[in-house]
C-alpha cells in the first residue's frame, strides 16, 4: 500500500469514528473531525502532513517510489 492511500484510509477511517462518536457519545467528538478538515486542507497548500512524515519513517513508499520501483 502506497502512502497516499494509506493516507485517504486514515483520513476517511477518523472521519467516520469521530462523527460515529460525536453522534452516539458528546457532540464535542465534531472538533477533532474540525481538526482533520483544516490538517487536509493545510497540507494542500504547504505540503507537510504529520501522518505522511510518520509512514515514510515507517518504511512505507509514495505512489512515484512505487511506479520506478516496478520498472
Amino acid at each position: 500500500m502506497s502512502v497516499e492511500r494509506a493516507l485517504f484510509a486514515l483520513g476517511g477511517t477518523m472521519v467516520i469514528i469521530t462523527s460515529l462518536l460525536a453522534l452516539f457519545h458528546h457532540p464535542y467528538w465534531t472538533w477533532v473531525t474540525l481538526f482533520l478538515g483544516f490538517n487536509c486542507l493545510q497540507s494542500s497548500f504547504t505540503n507537510f502532513c504529520p501522518p505522511r512524515w510518520a509512514m515514510e519513517r515507517f518504511g512505507m513508499k509514495s505512489e512515484a517510489a512505487l511506479a520506478l520501483q516496478k520498472d
